[in-house]
């Protein structure tokens, strides 16, 4: 029986070195999976002891572990002793593992123990909830009228009851001005921004005319800016910030002619030089819905 407690006590010093070895090397995500490992190792020397020492004394009284009890009190009381005999700096290996093992990472948890990740599991719900309303919207859109089909018929119906038809300018931001270029050109009226027209762009060459004339004339237009009238003046000349009404009125007063737009539903907006008598008028089509950057000028020009 002695020589059994002498093994016995050196098994579980060499255990406790290693369990203490494998918790040091222990991170976050591995802490769990080593504790459960080095607590089965623990509990197999247990046994297998506790087998030993009762094999060893015949079949003597158990205790709730299985090994006898005076057996039991015998090998805690030297087991003790023997661990406190290896503690290092005054510091328990046991208590220092544990302490490691609470700072350390976990890396080896089973799948089925790791907790769910909160912020995948809202991305992948706010995914699905936008892929719904995707589908939703398709399915809406399914039984909705084609409003840039049906702007265009009426478009076309309108032309064709004036004598007009479509000369299609790029959608690109600079569309009003290259309309209004290309009517300047089917009237023979010159852009007049450079002394030789041709070295400029003709949608910037209006763009100079319009803002050189809102410049000159800035109390009739400084009113309806939501802005100083130097940055509108920029955007006009060196940006492709959409034209619009202001700038259809500073354009039929520069080059002196009328301009008539035409709109959705046949209307017509007429936009007065204040010249009259002279015959010169461009006209326009206007698209609220044609166009894949929204609101767009095309030309129209006298059918042949």
């Amino acid at each position: 029986m002695e020589a059994l407690q002498v093994r016995h006590r050196k098994e579980q010093r060499d255990l406790q070195s290693r369990i203490t070895q494998k918790k040091k090397q222990a991170s976050k995500k591995t802490r769990k999976g080593v504790n459960d490992e080095c607590n089965k190792l623990e509990d197999e020397l247990k046994e297998k002891h506790a087998s030993e020492v009762a094999a060893v004394s015949g079949e003597a009284p158990k205790h709730d572990d299985g090994v006898p009890s005076e057996q039991l009190e015998d090998l805690a009381l030297k087991t003790d002793g023997d661990e406190k005999a290896h503690t290092t700096n005054g510091t328990d290996d046991i208590e220092d593992s544990r302490a490691m093992h609470l700072a350390s990472d976990e890396a080896i948890v089973p799948s089925q123990l790791r907790k769910p990740n909160r912020q995948k599991a809202r991305l992948a719900k706010r995914a699905a909830d936008v892929e719904a309303q995707v589908r939703q919207a398709a399915e809406e859109a399914k039984n909705m009228p084609d409003m840039k089909q049906q702007e265009r018929t009426r478009m076309l119906d309108s032309m064709k009851e004036r004598g007009l038809h479509e000369k299609e300018i790029r959608a690109d931001g600079h569309c009003l001005y290259s309309a209004v270029a290309d009517q300047l050109e089917q009237l023979q009226i010159p852009l007049g921004s450079a002394p030789d027209e041709k070295s400029v762009l003709k949608y910037k060459a209006v763009r100079g005319a319009a803002a050189n004339y809102i410049e000159q004339h800035g109390d009739d237009f400084v009113p309806f800016l939501e802005e100083p009238l130097p940055d509108y003046l920029h955007k006009i000349r060196d940006t492709g910030e959409w034209g619009g009404q202001l700038e259809l009125m500073a354009l039929a007063k520069s080059y002196g002619t009328d301009i008539n737009v035409l709109q959705d539903f046949g209307r017509v907006e007429k936009i007065e030089s204040g010249r009259g008598g002279e015959g010169r008028v461009m006209w326009l089509g206007y698209y609220k819905h044609g166009f894949g950057l929204g609101e767009h000028y095309n030309s129209l020009r006298k059918a042949a």
